[in-house]
């Protein structure tokens, strides 16, 4: 279908220009700058793999054990992503997985966080891998590297950057699709050489570097898991441990497992379920004397979805887990030693039976692990891991390091700085996509956020009713008369979300002219896992307005900061900066109140640098909407939904005197116009309790 883009001058989308000025392009994922703790490591790509050996240094497999340098070794293991700390927050986030006594950290490799627009490579800040893995190495810790391309992990699309959604015709992923395999080859022709220098017999902590992610739960394509082997050994050379992880079943080993003594076949499992016969299983897809068992996914807690019960597993139970593991020589690498948060728009979702069956993650990924989001380790899960941990390390454990101070500043007051639909007047012309029917967000070059879509149709006096079949992922729905002077204020008819897809009805409307019609979607997270990953946005069907399909169409991007990069400027938060005082913010609290979306800022101050500490801000009171701290996004929040109340705002986000807060409310702001600042975290909002499993 023929688009074109368009600039004309027009109230239907001002609102909108503006917008697009506080946020980066579409494709672009924005966050507050971090500071870079390395090169970047396109400096490094030309060079070689295969350096010379500085020692005499192995990690290998024989005797169905592991070898590091000559000497069996047992891997206690844990997940700990870089791309959910702040890099000011890595070290301290190691020294308490190596206070648990851990000996390796193994990490995803989110593709879209690296490569958020084709060709557009990002290695600094949250993204610096370089820097993380010789952190880690420096702290003494073995590392295994999960480079995808295919994460899953919770994670926005698995890991796969959004923009192959757009690629025409639909390429298939995870697969051995050539056009597909194109991008990966292109991608890790990057990623690999960047980490060779890094491998263990070069020096550095990488042990094993794993190919693809649990793909017997997915797909059967032995072709796609051999091309990327033979791109990982031309990149990493022959001596590499590869190895492979799927779920612990006859099944899931057969498709995604190689056979034979190239990659190694680890298993996960349910914790707590009989380790003995599953690496039994393991042993018969790896080569003889090639099967040390081993536990890739050793599960510590579980995630949680909105409108769930907080996921948490039990201390004891858990730890008898693990040392049922462990006392047979096994090993184990802890899913998760710590979760850490999603910031921005990366959170992903799952399915059940159907597409229609969504559910998106919560911006928390504490994952009940022992080191829980904020780095506290003074919990009984954290003490009882560490117990059975220290029966079984060769190595003397660190003490175990304070929890770090948190603080709660207080009551926020804050004022509504901009109605969406009030912009409408602020600017003369915009940039617009046009075309016959709805498009999604990924061929508007949209990739997070929300995308407005904008059409007309005739008044009619006994009202009518929209019906759109597939909508990802919730769309809110307003119309206005434009006829009127200046246009009557948008009327918000209803919200149509894909998990319970409905018909709207809408209100008798007289208007001498055409009605506006607005659909503001947004996008709540790519599915990450199961059949269901090729996961596009926005409006993906027709439009039904009586039965009839409504054209002619216009998308507006509004794409928000997402991670590593910010504006130079940006309007919204500089209206934030304006003078506020507490004294105006409560005069005005009642009249600032809307049902429209609009964006609400305030601020406090932080008067001594000691006292800048972590924080949570507490959005009870408040409906559905974004924040973001000092430019920050710290992410969604959905009190109404819950259980998570809070939002994590770590303290290298905060700064020494004013700090300033940004929400996008969709829907219903706290009448009182109030945050809080508070000092812990929150799961008991919504109708959600906390659920303690025995997984």
């Amino acid at each position: 279908m023929a688009r074109k883009r368009s600039s004309r001058s027009t109230t239907a989308f001002i609102f909108f220009a503006f917008l697009s000025i506080i946020a980066f392009c579409a494709f672009v994922p924005v966050f507050a700058p971090l500071p870079s703790l390395s090169s970047h490591p396109n400096q490094s790509r030309h060079h070689s793999s295969r350096h010379k050996k500085a020692t005499a240094r192995n990690f290998e497999i024989s005797n169905d054990m592991f070898w590091k340098d000559g000497q069996p070794f047992q891997i206690i293991g844990g997940d700990l992503h870089y791309f959910r700390v702040l890099p000011q927050y890595w070290e301290d986030r190691l020294l308490r997985a190596k206070a648990l006594g851990l000996n390796t950290i193994q990490t995803y490799v989110p593709w879209n966080l690296h490569e958020p627009k084709p060709g557009k490579l990002v290695f600094e800040g949250l993204a610096d891998i370089v820097s993380f893995l010789k952190l880690c190495h420096k702290l003494g810790f073995l590392v295994m590297l999960r480079p995808g391309p295919y994460i899953c992990a919770e994670w926005d699309l698995g890991g796969f950057p959004a923009w192959l959604l757009a690629i025409k015709p639909a390429i298939r992923l995870r697969s051995s699709d050539p056009n597909f395999l194109h991008f990966v080859e292109r991608w890790w022709e990057i990623l690999l050489p960047t980490v060779a220098p890094l491998l263990y017999e070069n020096g550095g902590p990488i042990i094993m570097v794993q190919i693809e992610n649990e793909y017997g739960s997915y797909g059967n394509d032995k072709a796609y898991l051999h091309h990327l082997v033979t791109l990982a050994r031309g990149h990493l050379g022959d001596d590499i441990i590869l190895y492979t992880t799927d779920g612990g079943s006859r099944d899931t080993l057969e498709k995604g497992t190689i056979r034979g003594d190239v990659v190694f076949s680890a298993v996960d499992f349910t914790t707590g379920d009989d380790p003995r016969p599953i690496f039994e299983l393991q042993k018969e897809f790896n080569a003889p004397g090639k099967s040390p068992p081993l536990s890739a996914e050793f599960y510590t807690g579980w995630l949680t979805h909105w409108g769930e019960k907080l996921a948490e597993t039990d201390a004891k139970f858990t730890a008898a887990a693990l040392k049922n593991i462990l006392a047979r020589n096994g090993s184990a690498v802890l899913y998760m030693v710590h979760g850490g948060t999603n910031f921005g728009f990366y959170s992903g979702a799952n399915t059940g039976g159907d597409e229609t069956d969504y559910k998106p993650d919560l911006t928390s990924y504490d994952y009940d692990a022992p080191i829980r989001e904020s780095g506290d380790v003074n919990n009984a899960k954290f003490k009882e891991l560490r117990k059975v941990i220290k029966q079984y390390s060769t190595a003397s454990i660190p003490s175990v390091p304070s929890d770090n101070e948190k603080t709660g500043y207080g009551l926020i007051h804050l004022q509504r700085k901009e109605l969406l639909f009030d912009i409408l007047n602020r600017l003369d012309s915009i940039e617009v996509v046009e075309s016959e029917n709805p498009i999604s967000m990924e061929s508007v070059g949209q990739m997070f956020g929300f995308l407005l879509y904008v059409s007309e149709y005739s008044s009619k006096e006994d009202g009518s009713i929209l019906f759109v079949p597939k909508v990802h992922d919730r769309a809110q729905v307003f119309i206005s008369c434009s006829s009127e002077d200046n246009g009557r204020r948008p009327i918000f008819v209803g919200t149509i979300d894909r998990w319970s897809n409905q018909k709207l009805g809408f209100p008798k409307t007289k208007c001498v002219s055409n009605i506006n019609l607005y659909v503001l979607v947004e996008n709540m997270g790519r599915v990450n896992y199961g059949p269901y990953i090729f996961d596009r946005k926005g409006i993906l069907s027709s439009v039904y307005l009586d039965g009839r399909i409504l054209h002619q169409w216009k998308m507006v991007s509004i794409p928000l900061n997402n991670l590593n990069k910010v504006l130079r400027a940006n309007p919204i938060i500089q209206v934030a900066y304006s003078e506020l005082t507490k004294t105006s913010a409560r005069r005005k609290a009642k009249e600032n109140v809307s049902e429209e979306p609009a964006f609400y800022a305030g601020h406090f101050s932080i008067d001594n640098v000691n006292h800048v500490k972590d924080t949570f801000i507490s959005f009870r009171g408040w409906g559905k909407g974004i924040a973001f701290v000092n430019e920050f996004n710290i992410g969604r929040y959905w009190p109404m939904k819950g259980p998570q109340c809070n939002l994590y705002v770590p303290a290298p986000i905060l700064q020494h005197g004013e700090n300033v807060v940004v929400l996008l409310e969709l829907e219903s702001p706290n009448p009182e116009l109030v945050i809080h600042s508070v000092d812990q975290p929150e799961f008991t909002c919504g109708s959600s309790i906390a659920n303690v499993r025995q997984l």
